[in-house]
């Protein structure tokens, strides 16, 4: 990870202006069994969709706040980044989707029996939102429902 001096002038002068936000309340809800007979959906902000859907929009002001269905029986490598920010460094990323989304190490856990079961469908948002109202008021909770509708008992995310 570059440190704050590494970034060139224009991603040092975002983010020393940038208005953060403080979120007071972070829901928490403890596992109520063992992970090796729990649920997991994975969800990520690397901006990543299927060949056959569209990409985020990445001139959407603020940030394209929709979120795209992952279905568990991808193939991880053909997830195509639509990611916006170029604050980081997305290489490690096209090398190996599993950095950003890690469907095949989750598989192998499954696998083991370390998890109970991975979930049908994941999903993937972009990341980078400067305006994030509209996702934590919207899709954020309708992602929310999906995963209860879905009985899943624990979301990985991947922060990116």
């Amino acid at each position: 990870m570059a440190s704050f001096d590494e970034l060139d002038f224009k991603l040092r002068a975002f983010m020393k202006f940038y208005r953060y936000r403080r979120y007071d309340s972070t829901p928490h809800a403890p596992l109520q069994r063992p992970l090796a007979s729990c649920r997991v959906a994975l969800v990520t902000t690397a901006g990543l969709h299927t060949l056959a859907q569209e990409p985020f929009d990445d001139h959407f002001k603020g940030g394209d706040y929709s979120y795209r269905e992952i279905p568990n029986t991808v193939d991880v490598q053909t997830l195509t980044i639509a990611h916006r920010s170029t604050a980081y460094d997305q290489s490690g990323g096209e090398a190996d989707r599993n950095l950003v989304f890690p469907l095949d190490r989750f598989r192998e856990l499954e696998q083991e029996g370390k998890i109970g079961a991975l979930n049908d469908r994941h999903f993937s948002f972009m990341g980078s939102q400067t305006a994030p109202g509209r996702l934590i008021k919207r899709t954020a909770p309708e992602v929310a429902q999906h995963l209860k509708a879905d009985s899943v008992d624990v979301v990985f995310l991947t922060p990116v």
